[in-house]
This record gives structure tokens, sequence and C-alpha cells, in this order.
């Protein structure tokens, strides 16, 4: 799938940025499930707040890639998929040459969300999440050569 992307022109660099975009859009979605409201949100349902990031380098096939990690006043969150051994990048890879190559579908980002070992995402979280990632894909595509 690698060298089909590469044969359509795309530039790693902007593989890496999807990447970065994909997970770091996912995580913040995790932590508004888990929080009950998003950031800066007033809810009087809220179970948890955010307390800043932390930073971390995530390898990937497509190079480093560098995350903020959510963290919460409440216990701790780290995203399952950055565990050892865990083959999430390699579906989020899929889901965004997919992306690229066809276009955007709620039902694959819904299915990664899945594999990450995420839950909570609301279909509309999906949808908004999509329409983020097409914004990106048509701007690379729309690039002057």
């Amino acid at each position: 799938m690698e060298a089909e992307l590469a044969e359509k022109g795309a530039d790693i660099d902007v593989l890496r940025q999807m990447v970065q975009f994909m997970v770091q859009r996912l995580m913040e979605l995790d932590v508004e499930g888990r929080c009950g409201a998003a950031y800066d949100e007033k809810n009087p349902e809220r179970l948890n707040s955010r307390n800043g990031y932390r930073e971390r380098t995530w390898d990937t096939r497509a190079g480093s890639v560098e995350l903020k990690i959510p963290k919460l006043r409440q216990g701790s969150y780290f995203p399952e998929f950055l565990e050892p051994r865990r083959t999430a990048e390699k579906a989020l890879t899929a889901v965004i040459q997919e992306a690229y190559v066809q276009g955007i579908s709620t039902r694959s980002v819904d299915n990664l969300v899945k594999s990450l070992g995420m839950s909570g995402v609301s279909k509309s979280q999906v949808s908004r999440l999509c329409g983020e990632l097409d914004e990106r894909v048509n701007a690379f595509l729309g690039r002057q050569i």
C-alpha cells in the first residue's frame, strides 16, 4: 500500500503530518469522552478535566511524529495504541492512505477508532473528524506543484 501511495506522487511528509493530525484528534476525542465534556466546556455532568499535555515522540514507518498526550486531573491517560507491539500504526496509515486515494468514509474512521482500542466516539465526532481530514487531503491535492 505504501508503494501505491508513493506511485501516486504523495510526499512522505504529508503522510507523516496526516498520521500526526489523526492521532492527535483521536486522543482529543477519547479524552473528551472520558471527561464527559470538551476542552473548556462547562458541563454539570463533567467527570474529569484536563491538566495540560506531555510530549512524546512516536516512531512510525512514515518517520517520527511528535504527539501531545493529554493529561487528566484525576487518574492518568495513555492511549492504548502507543503501547509497544500494537499494530495500530498500520491501521492508521491504511485509513489515511485510503482517504487519500478514494475519499473518506465515516465507516473507515469508525473502524480505525475501534481498532485503536477506543470507544465512546460518537457518529457526529467521527463525521467531524472525517471533515477535518477531508480538508487536509483536499489542500494537499490542490497544492501548487
